[in-house]
């Protein structure tokens, strides 16, 4: 019961605590002589790279022949074996799993900031 009573005094406390603690004007005068903020730059880095992208996949269908070799690889997996799929399925899923174990652990052996 006593710690009740304890936070309930600390609670009281913190709430009943000045908002403001005068300082004679010393935050103000600190502001004050702080540089002005900088103008952020705008940067067009990301339209540039989202515009390369998109000309790259246009170039890379044109280059395909209009995407035929996805309908064809498609008909190829249709056409493998059920014990193949779950074989390649298997080995992404470990291959996924391991990848993800490595950057666990190598983020893990970074220093704590």
């Amino acid at each position: 019961m006593n710690e009740t009573q304890q936070e309930d005094w600390l609670d009281r406390q913190l709430r009943e605590a000045a908002p403001y603690i005068d300082d004679a004007g010393f935050t103000v005068a600190v502001i004050a002589k702080l540089p002005a903020p900088r103008q952020k730059r705008v940067s067009l880095r990301g339209t540039i790279l989202v515009g390369i992208t998109l000309v790259g996949c246009v170039l890379a269908y044109i280059l395909s022949n209009g995407g035929s070799f996805i309908i064809t690889s498609i008909g190829r997996v249709v056409t493998l074996p059920v014990l193949w799929l779950l074989a390649f399925a298997f080995a992404s899923g470990i291959l996924i799993t391991a990848g993800g174990l490595v950057a666990a652990i190598s983020k893990s052996r970074e220093p704590q900031s």
